[in-house]
């Protein structure tokens, strides 16, 4: 079945598609959550995006932790990926037994520079998002070899998480591309000086955890 965001490629819209840095794969890995379960992150597929930007659909409406602007813009973010309007962006799932419990996406500003988009959580109380954040650093620094990720918050949960957490460097005068939020900048020495702690994962993925997540789907009842 053809892609329906697939357009014809002409001279003009060979022209609007940005250049791009190029990205490398993410290699996927498995993450044991405190409840027993195994979850698998890995990169999503067009024909997976199409699918997430249903499922967020339903919590535009939720305004608990800021759920309604995350999902507004993560849905135009995944938009800007299938419309080729976006300059080497990522998106990575989170899925457990082929449920989606949470996503994350970002890009490259430069060959050197990171932006972090949106971390969304489908599966609360399990640090779910916190694991899925740290994969996209992980990505930015020790797939792509970037030197820093600009990143701004929109909840005070995401705040704590992020800022205060991986004690990230306030740049004000940084610009973010989501808006006059302020920007604050993981640096790779911040990194280096956290990831043990905060990365984790098991890799080659166990082929039984990738098998079982080789389909997903978004949750039938999302309570966030």
């Amino acid at each position: 079945m053809a892609d329906k965001y697939e357009v014809i490629i002409d001279e003009m819209e060979a022209k609007l598609r940005p250049p791009t840095v190029g990205l490398v794969p993410y290699e996927p890995k498995v993450i044991p959550l405190i409840t027993g379960e195994d979850m698998l992150v890995r990169e999503a597929t067009r024909e997976e995006l199409i699918l997430i930007m249903e499922g967020l659909k339903p919590l535009f409406d939720v305004q608990r932790d800021y759920y309604d602007i995350v999902a507004a813009r993560m849905y135009t973010e995944i938009l800007g990926m299938l419309r080729y309007r976006v300059r080497d962006e990522y998106f990575f799932v989170g899925a457990v037994d082929g449920e989606l419990v949470g996503f994350v996406n970002g890009r490259l500003f430069s060959e050197k520079v990171g932006m972090s988009y949106h971390t969304l959580t489908l599966k609360r109380g399990v640090r779910v998002g916190a694991q899925l954040f740290a994969a996209k650093m992980e990505y930015h620094f020790d797939f792509m070899n970037q030197d820093e990720v600009w990143i701004v918050a929109e909840s005070p949960n995401g705040f704590k998480r992020w800022m205060i957490e991986y004690e990230l460097e306030s740049r004000p005068e940084c610009s973010h591309e989501l808006g006059g939020v302020p920007t604050y900048v993981l640096t790779r020495a911040l990194w280096e000086k956290h990831k043990d702690n905060k990365n984790v994962g098991i890799r080659p993925a166990f082929e039984d955890v990738v098998e079982a997540n080789r389909v997903i789907h978004i949750p039938s009842k999302i309570s966030v």
